[in-house]
């Protein structure tokens, strides 16, 4: 299934959260949560993916989705996340940057 479709899928379902930094991002925006999740929803593919490692995740090496929308209001947004996963199924999508985008 096209990866697009697994995040626009756990947006609908409400399975998602926003990490402190893509909230604070979000406020210096003047954004709300639901303009970020908007801007998924009418997103026609991801921007970038990127791979991140930590020693502080769950996994070691991660894959990020960029993901560049347009909320219902017409506004450009970058959100930047990842789907967790737990039991061979998708359960969450974390969105750890959510701000305006700057073409």
């Amino acid at each position: 299934m096209d990866v697009l479709v697994r995040i626009k899928r756990l947006v609908v379902r409400g399975s998602v959260r926003f990490t402190e930094k893509a909230r604070t991002e979000l406020d210096a925006d003047g954004l709300e949560p639901e303009d970020a999740l908007e801007a998924i929803l009418s997103a026609p593919g991801i921007h970038k993916t990127l791979r991140s490692s930590s020693p502080r995740r769950r996994a070691r090496r991660e894959t990020l989705y960029v993901i560049v929308g347009v909320s219902f209001a017409g506004i450009p947004i970058y959100t930047k996340g990842v789907i967790r996963r737990e039991g061979g199924r998708d359960v969450l999508y974390i969105l750890i940057s959510s701000k305006r985008s700057v073409p």
